[in-house]
């Protein structure tokens, strides 16, 4: 996220600032729980299409496959930013 250490400690100063030290683990935990649900649902939804795909005969090792090629090309590139990053 090209986030340094010092840009995390102003944003969490600011948040005890605006919120309170005692309201910050309420408001993480809020966060946390929104963010799980949210990951669930997600999940919930891969799945009863995963399921109604299969049910309906239709293949679905083409999405497979096209995950394994951008995860090569995910990697590809990850190597090749990573030198340049190097370098700067």
């Amino acid at each position: 996220m090209f986030i340094s250490g010092g840009e995390i400690a102003f944003i969490l100063f600011i948040a005890i600032m605006v919120f309170g030290a005692d309201k910050l683990p309420e408001i993480a935990r809020g966060l946390g729980k929104g963010m799980r649900t949210l990951k669930d649902a997600t999940n919930d939804i891969k799945h009863e299409i995963t399921k109604t795909a299969e049910k309906n005969g239709i293949d679905t090792s083409i999405t497979s496959d096209v995950k394994k090629e951008l995860d090569k090309v995910k990697d590809d590139l990850e190597d090749f930013t990573g030198s340049v990053k190097r370098k700067f």
